[in-house]
């Protein structure tokens, strides 16, 4: 049957809206917990075990599917983190000190009070506390997603609290990955990785506006970065700084090289690569999960590390910024609006079941109570912090003249 018109403007709409990025990732969430929680478990699991390889000379990548989405598809989503940041630092919501000051000291709480929370919890055990790590990250897409359903009711700036406070959160996950998760480094894949790294500065520094050239060197610095010890995420977000905020073709126009390349893989990102790496990652085997598992210190402390220490750490360090004068309450909000907020940054979702991956690379370690805890903390943040906001906001008058006056 052909859809009509009005059916064709609510796809659109739809594939438009930023809650579609944290409905797929809820509908993909849901479907791996029915196959891994039911006679489809082993299907599931030979999925996600599929080997891949690639072969090109002495080169050999030989990898399962569930390593390629991570350390492959993730490296584009990764990419995109690399461009919106260089595009915010430059031009957007990072790009002054007066938009960046408030954003910025609640992120910094937001990942110092999880880490403290959970490090409470399993201080000492030197296997568990290289998880110390996966509550301090938000989940930027879900959580502006579950913002988005409270719809033009809610102050502009504090949207762009959240976002900006999600990208200064990501970009810190970035250096934590660099920092604390890393293998065996090889030094020739570290030189062949910073060669290409130099030529892709070159080109940057030389105007070049051939996209081929940029994307083969890219290739050869993730293939690099993949070989050297250092995760390969990171060649994403490197790749992505070196990419000119705005150039010019042969004809003197000027054009933006990477808003183009961020335009062109949201889609890809929202609609497929975020969607994948849910539904191969949060699989949770709960058949044989009992209670005294789920109370070990790791899951109690990802869920209070999520749950409790971001809204600690994000509310509590911006009331003492916005009190000392640091720096300003979002205008049009209360703090009734910022604690809200502050509960759904502890939606940890993708970022920490990423964090997750590289920390317990073994799923049985803790009969999978650690991803469960994610997916708590998600619910539970996400909820909540819908519920708040959505009292906060009914018992205060929309502010329409901030809100025409910044989408002007």
């Amino acid at each position: 049957m052909p859809m009509t018109m009005s059916s064709k403007r609510k796809l659109a709409i739809f594939l438009k809206a930023d809650s579609t990025g944290g409905i797929l990732l809820i509908i993909a969430t849901l479907l791996a917990l029915l196959f891994a929680n039911t006679p489809l478990s082993a299907l599931y699991q030979g999925f996600l075990h599929v080997p891949m390889e690639i072969r090109i000379g002495a080169l050999h990548l030989d990898k399962t599917l569930h390593h390629w989405i991570n350390d492959g598809l993730m490296v584009i989503f990764f990419m995109m983190i690399g461009l919106e940041v260089k595009r915010e630092i430059l031009e957007g919501h990072l790009s002054s000190v007066s938009k960046v000051a408030l954003p910025t000291i609640a992120a910094i709480g937001g990942m110092l009070f999880p880490a403290l929370v959970y490090t409470w919890f399993n201080y000492g055990d030197a296997t568990a506390m290289r998880g110390w790590a996966i509550p301090t990250a938000t989940d930027i897409a879900f959580a502006l997603g579950i913002l988005s359903l409270l719809g033009n009711r809610v102050p502009v700036s504090l949207k762009v609290f959240l976002m900006a406070l999600a990208i200064i959160d990501d970009l810190g996950a970035i250096v934590v990955i660099a920092l604390f998760y890393t293998m065996d480094i090889s030094t020739l894949s570290i030189i062949v990785a910073s060669i290409a790294l130099a030529l892709l500065i070159a080109f940057n520094r030389l105007k070049v506006t051939k996209k081929s050239l940029f994307y083969t060197v890219g290739i050869v610095l993730w293939v690099a970065v993949l070989e050297s010890g250092v995760h390969a995420t990171l060649a994403g977000v490197a790749f992505a700084f070196t990419i000119p905020l705005y150039s010019k073709d042969r004809k003197g126009n000027t054009f933006s090289p990477l808003k183009e390349l961020e335009h062109g893989l949201h889609g890809w990102i929202t609609f497929f690569i975020l969607p994948l790496f849910a539904f191969v990652n949060a699989g949770v085997d709960m058949r044989a999960l009992s209670l005294t598992e789920m109370t070990g210190t790791v899951p109690i402390g990802i869920f209070l590390g999520l749950f409790l220490g971001k809204q600690l750490g994000v509310f509590g360090i911006s009331w003492l910024a916005i009190k000392l004068k640091i720096a300003p309450m979002p205008q049009g909000s209360s703090w009734l609006m910022l604690y809200g907020v502050s509960i759904l940054t502890g939606i940890g979702f993708t970022m920490s079941l990423f964090i997750d991956s590289l920390a317990f690379v073994d799923d049985r370690l803790y009969a999978y109570t650690d991803k469960l805890s994610i997916l708590l903390a998600t619910l539970f943040s996400a909820v909540i912090g819908y519920l708040i906001l959505r009292y906060a906001l009914s018992k205060s008058k929309p502010d329409l003249t901030h809100h025409e006056t910044v989408t002007k």
